[in-house]
């Protein structure tokens, strides 16, 4: 019998006979395997004592009919939009859900790729924002199909999606740009995700492409969150009472600017612009309602479903990666009409933007344009920086 601090697992057996996870998971689980492997984890698993989980044992056909959506918080109205579409895809086809809340904990993003060897669910959707080698590595070892909501690198072992918030980003700056806003601060995640490296390289590309300098000055990094939100805008004002504008790198961070704004008695947008990045429900709950880049999380939550679907229903193809395009919904937080220019004829009237009809009360109906539903282009052709197919995109 094991010795271990712990009952035997298929990680303990697979480490003892030499041979991979999803090795064990076949074995144990009747799906077959080469004789001597059969052998050595047999022989692994007699001599810790495992005993295999009885729910899985009386699986008919080794199905549990159950898939697991794991995303770093529960809460995001991010992550509820895309519960809401994989369910919407699953279950007609008699599949539940079960949600598991990360807390973007990198041990537990992994943990939860490794039960998949206990055969709890048949199949995985991950969201993580930090992609690590030993991500890759355990990913690779997956027992059952794993798919990604997010950016992975080149050659990555499972499907993904993700979404292009380079060229999202760029978007929501050109539009600050084009209202005549020159001091455009930014509030930012934590850098070292693939969020917040991404949200970056666009509001710098976006400076550069206007002739801007960057001023570190004017970029604060804190965590994704109102609080967080509203304490880095007043740092921001503190420091420099002259910014015009905020770019954000995504709503709870906006309407965190701006409820800082309202204490400080600025009137948004005439004195502060602020842009948010995801057009969550958060964004229309502003006062005034939130401008704000959709980066599709409904849309990636369907395609990562559909993914993983065909990979169950033994779709032998190669690794799949879509990228879902951008586009800016312009709502009031925002003066996108220069001075004698109500036409909508401004320089984002066609570029990946989206004007929301449903404005504030009291908001002239020139600053809304009639929406153009489903317009995305490319932002700019010359930096690169193309809406759908950019190999470096990401969340």
């Amino acid at each position: 019998m094991t010795t271990s601090a712990g009952p035997p697992t298929v990680e303990t057996i697979a480490a003892k006979a030499g041979v991979s996870i999803a090795s064990v998971s076949r074995v144990l689980n009747g799906h077959g395997a080469r004789p001597n492997t059969v052998r050595r984890v047999e022989q692994a698993a007699a001599e810790l004592g495992y005993v295999p989980n009885g729910v899985a044992r009386s699986l008919k056909g080794g199905r549990t009919r159950q898939l697991t959506f794991a995303m770093p918080d529960v809460g995001n109205p991010v992550y509820v939009s895309m519960v809401r579409q994989i369910q919407a895809t699953a279950k007609p086809l008699g599949y539940r859900l079960l949600l598991h809340s990360t807390d973007a904990v990198a041990e537990d993003e992994l943990d939860v790729v490794r039960s998949l060897a206990d055969r709890t669910s048949d199949g995985l959707i991950l969201v993580p924002i930090r992609v690590t080698d030993e991500h890759l590595k355990v990913l690779s070892g997956a027992a059952r199909p794993v798919v990604v909501i997010g950016s992975l690198p080149d050659q990555a072992p499972v499907d993904s999606v993700r979404a292009d918030s380079v060229s999202g980003a760029v978007l929501a700056m050109r539009h600050l740009l084009a209202s005549g806003r020159r001091r455009i601060a930014f509030i930012n995640g934590p850098a070292d995700t693939v969020p917040g490296r991404n949200r970056s390289l666009g509001y710098r590309t976006a400076l550069e492409e206007a002739g801007l300098d960057h001023d570190p000055a004017l970029t604060v990094t804190t965590e994704f969150g109102i609080a967080a939100g509203a304490a880095a805008m007043h740092r921001l004002l503190d420091a420099d009472p002259g910014i015009d504008s905020v770019f954000c790198a995504n709503d709870q961070l906006a309407l965190g600017a701006v409820h800082a704004a309202h204490d400080r008695g600025l009137r948004i947008p005439e004195q502060l612009a602020v842009a948010g990045m995801d057009n969550s429900e958060l964004a229309r709950a502003g006062h005034p309602a939130l401008t704000s880049v959709d980066l599709g999380s409904a849309e990636r939550g369907r395609i990562a479903a559909e993914m993983l679907l065909a990979r169950l229903d033994g779709g032998d193809h190669e690794v799949r990666c879509e990228t879902v395009a951008p586009r800016l919904v312009v709502r009031g937080s925002t003066a996108h009409v220069r001075p004698g220019r109500d036409d909508g004829s401004g320089p984002d009237s066609d570029v990946g933007v989206d004007r929301d009809q449903d404005r504030d009360p009291g908001t002239s109906p020139a600053a809304h344009p009639a929406a153009h539903p489903g317009a995305v282009t490319n932002p700019n052709p010359s930096t690169g920086i193309a809406s759908g197919n950019t190999p470096a995109s990401a969340s």
